[in-house]
């Protein structure tokens, strides 16, 4: 194998890849990316067997070939040569070892056979849709903050994305839920998605699809089964497999009935919360907001720090309530909503709150008090 390619796309393809290797790996052959250089293009490959990104992109070939090498190792390498390079990449000689120039600069690295790399099997995914990058990440971004990071509960470390109706009519909706807060957002459903299985996508996943598709314009290709989801747009193709698990039946958490309606802006309110809550204990991150007519009380108290209240001038005349929350929580659902008001409706302070965006129906979050 022998090709040139520009030292910034290589660069660019790297970073797509290399964060999907975990760093300590019992498996030598997962800590190495694929390397293939066929006609005029490079492809670049790497997997934790449950995830798989594949980047591909122009490059000088002077010789088709096949080979892996640490991805890491790679990745920092390219990343520390000067800007404007043209790197030289060769492999397949006696040694078996890959040999990377770039300028006065020659690295040798240790490569393992072609033939060990898993094979990413091209399974058929009957259900597919588009999406712009832009919807893609509205849903992740709206989301994600609320996916549970506790391992017993599996089920609930992703999005559960799925097809459903709200106000009869058709739509494609992510939940994500850790218990104590949930996160609702939908948007109209492309056609081609009205068949699809619900699907819970991992945590990790999410993660790596928001990196690949940020600042990026084009439409998404989601294909899915009730084991995989792969998403293909420009020159990447993410593929994983989906959790394998029954999402809760989230609807039963929303509550109904909730009579108590409040609206703030969310911008003086969340400042309001953050400076509140330097008081409060780092292990309860407790804010008590009273409400009474036409005052919201915030308040943080511990007993080793002292004392914290605010008063917020707000337009409400039902019935006095006191109720508390983890400031954490209530900061990450105010930073997901982008218009000026944000509308809390409580029932008791015992209750889950409800918060939405007043301007937006399309988002609802649900979050469940404290004690305070």
């Amino acid at each position: 194998m022998k090709l040139t390619i520009e030292r910034a796309a290589l660069l660019k393809s790297l970073t797509h890849v290399q964060s999907v290797v975990e760093r300590r790996n019992t498996i030598p052959i997962l800590s190495n990316v694929l390397i293939e250089a066929d006609g005029n293009t490079l492809s670049l490959t790497a997997t934790d067997m449950d995830l798989t990104v594949i980047d591909r992109l122009a490059a000088t070939v002077g010789q088709s070939g096949a080979t892996t090498a640490p991805a890491h190792t790679l990745y920092d390498i390219v990343r520390k040569l000067p800007e404007g390079a043209q790197v030289e990449i060769e492999a397949g000689g006696e040694d078996s070892r890959l040999k990377l120039k770039a300028g006065r600069s020659t690295f040798t690295l240790a490569t393992l056979p072609r033939e060990d790399f898993p094979l990413t099997s091209g399974d058929d995914l009957p259900q597919s849709f588009t999406l712009q990058a832009s919807e893609l990440r509205t849903l992740v971004d709206r989301t994600r903050f609320a996916i549970s990071t506790e391992e017993t509960r599996y089920y609930l470390n992703g999005i559960f994305l799925h097809a459903a109706q709200s106000n009869s009519q058709p739509v494609l909706r992510a939940v994500a839920t850790d218990g104590h807060r949930l996160a609702r957002v939908e948007m109209p459903l492309p056609d081609a998605a009205k068949d699809m299985p619900g699907v819970i996508v991992p945590r990790k996943t999410v993660g790596e699809l928001r990196r690949l598709v940020d600042g990026i314009d084009d439409p998404v290709e989601i294909a899915l089964s009730e084991t995989k989801i792969r998403f293909a747009f420009g020159s990447t193709v993410l593929t994983s497999k989906l959790i394998d698990g029954t999402f809760p039946d989230y609807e039963r958490v929303i509550p109904a009935g909730n009579d108590k309606v409040l609206e703030v802006n969310c911008k003086i309110f969340a400042e309001a919360v953050d400076r509140v809550s330097t008081i409060s204990s780092e292990k309860s991150r407790a804010v008590k907001l009273a409400v009474h007519d036409g005052a919201l009380v915030l308040s943080a108290n511990s007993p080793e720090n002292g004392t914290a209240v605010e008063e917020l001038e707000i337009d409400y005349d039902g019935a006095g309530i006191e109720i508390g929350f983890n400031s954490r929580y209530l900061l990450d659902i105010t930073q997901q909503i982008e218009g000026d008001a944000a509308q809390f409706t409580m029932a008791d302070p015992a209750s889950p709150t409800i918060v939405r965006e007043v301007a937006d129906s399309s988002a609802l979050y649900v979050l469940m008090p404290m004690r305070v």
